[in-house]
């Protein structure tokens, strides 16, 4: 488990190092999101690379889209139904978002995601449980981007594993999230 830790934090390292750099292969913005939801709390910091589309152009709008790639730390406050018993997992994802926006890239956008996580163990709190470390995260999602490129956004996310193994009652988070290009 500390070494599955060691690792996540050397990767999240790496991904913002990459990001960092000026290489033609480094990321175009980067994020930093808190939720909570089913007595978990999630903080969980992202890289994204944005796609070079511009699909069903129509009155100002189109959809594209971007790569998120995210490391995130959960805490339960109920592990294995317990009040005040806590559960720590670290989660790795990648995750491919369509967003419908405004061809100036400015203003109110909706999107929505689906994408593989892998949890640093099995989730067990509040009466929920997921009997595999693999997840699908999907989340739909609003926001804004100000006329400095900041983008604000709202999204519900859930976490199954679309019922590959039994007990998976799923994981809910409302987050908040806010990104800035490099």
């Amino acid at each position: 488990m500390k070494e599955f830790r060691r690792h996540t934090v050397v990767l999240a390292i790496g991904c913002l190092l990459t990001a960092l750099s000026p290489a033609s292969f480094a990321a175009d913005s980067f994020s930093v999101e808190y939720g909570t939801g089913d007595k978990t709390r999630m903080v969980r910091l992202g890289a994204q690379w944005k796609w070079d589309q511009m699909w069903w152009r129509s009155n100002g709008t189109h959809i594209s889209g971007y790569w998120d790639l995210v490391v995130a730390q959960w805490r339960g406050k109920q592990f294995r139904n317990i009040p005040g018993n806590t559960q720590n997992i670290t989660s790795l994802g990648i995750t491919p978002v369509f967003r419908l926006q405004n061809d100036d890239l400015k203003g109110f956008y909706a999107e929505v995601g689906i994408g593989a996580h892998l949890l640093s163990e099995l989730y067990d709190n509040n009466d929920k449980q997921l009997s595999t470390r693999y997840q699908f995260g999907d989340h739909l999602g609003i926001g804004y981007v100000f006329q400095n490129n900041a983008d604000v956004g709202l999204k519900i996310q859930h976490f199954s594993n679309a019922s590959i193994k039994k007990p998976n009652d799923g994981v809910n988070f409302a987050l908040l999230r806010v990104s800035y290009p490099f």
